[in-house]
């Protein structure tokens, strides 16, 4: 089968690996076109471009995915599926009419659930133990084309956001090989979606990441680990910002949300609406991201001093 593969981001890397590897015809790799990156503003490209040269693939960077000129592009290839992997463009109907057989999708949830741009991170924020990956088909609608495969993934206490995506990557990359080769021998399904049991994850927002202290400390700590990279949780300390990379719930006793319980070499222990939280990295704004340990030390911290 021949392969035109779409993917910008380093979530795709893995995806294009896998297909390299076992050998499937892509006839093309399309990604976001180069940009001027960093102070000195130098020419950077997208790991999937930088994966396709060193394949001797031929690179296809459209500023417009949808306009006649990459339509007629992506005629030309004679593709029987496209492979859609956090591309970066939303296709027309168009475009995703163009594949003889059709287009396809890695999307890192067990689809209804978290439809939208951070399936891995409200998965996290939101206490649920399992997420997945599902290949569909694309449709024109946000990640509600029917299913062809699924497969679970746990998250683990310690998991956050970026320690999930790894599993999922490599989860999808393996299900993205079996679906061609169902597709390929004519054994697979589409099944449609229950729009009953739609969950939506939209892109975060900066203010995601603000931690409420009145809520529960299983809440904050998903929140911690959700968070991961951006915008990381964060909260006040003394007028300044403060953001919390590492944490555990703990049952240090205070008096109010917000207030500091206690101070050990565990790390600095933080009321909340019930139960405790446990910070134990962190980074204050102005330094470095360092150990709960660390900031006491450099620090005036004391109990009864209050996050806000």
């Amino acid at each position: 089968m021949k392969i035109a593969f779409f993917g910008s981001s380093h979530f795709a890397v893995l995806a294009l690996e896998a297909l390299i590897k076992s050998r499937e015809d892509i006839v093309s790799v399309v990604t976001q076109p180069d940009k001027k990156k960093g102070r000195h503003l130098h020419v950077g490209f997208t790991d999937i471009k930088a994966v396709a040269l060193e394949a001797g693939l031929s690179v296809f960077q459209p500023q417009d995915i949808n306009s006649s000129k990459s339509a007629a592009f992506l005629k030309n290839l004679n593709a029987d599926l496209f492979v859609i992997v956090a591309y970066g463009q939303i296709l027309s109907q168009e475009v995703l009419d163009i594949p003889k057989v059709l287009p396809v999708n890695i999307h890192a949830s067990l689809l209804p659930k978290y439809r939208g741009a951070a399936p891995i991170n409200w998965a996290i924020m939101r206490g649920e133990k399992v997420t997945g990956v599902t290949i569909m088909k694309v449709t024109r609608k946000m990640d509600s084309g029917p299913i062809i495969m699924q497969e679970e993934v746990v998250i683990a206490d310690g998991d956050d956001a970026v320690s999930l995506e790894e599993k999922v990557r490599e989860l999808g990359a393996k299900l993205l090989l079996e679906s061609v080769a169902a597709i390929k021998n004519k054994k697979f399904r589409l099944d449609e979606q229950d729009e009953r049991k739609v969950v939506l994850a939209p892109k975060l927002k900066k203010d995601d990441g603000r931690i409420d202290w009145a809520r529960t400390a299983v809440e904050i700590n998903n929140l911690v680990r959700g968070a991961m990279p951006w915008p990381g949780a964060f909260t006040h300390y003394k007028g300044k910002l403060f953001k919390v990379y590492r944490s555990k719930v703990t049952r240090a006793q205070g008096n109010s949300p917000g207030e500091i319980a206690g101070i050990s070499k565990e790390g600095i222990a933080v009321c909340t609406g019930k139960d405790s939280l446990l910070i134990q990295e962190l980074q204050i704004e102005g330094k470095r991201r360092m150990s709960a340990r660390e900031f006491v030390a450099g620090h005036r911290i004391s109990p009864q001093d209050k996050f806000c």
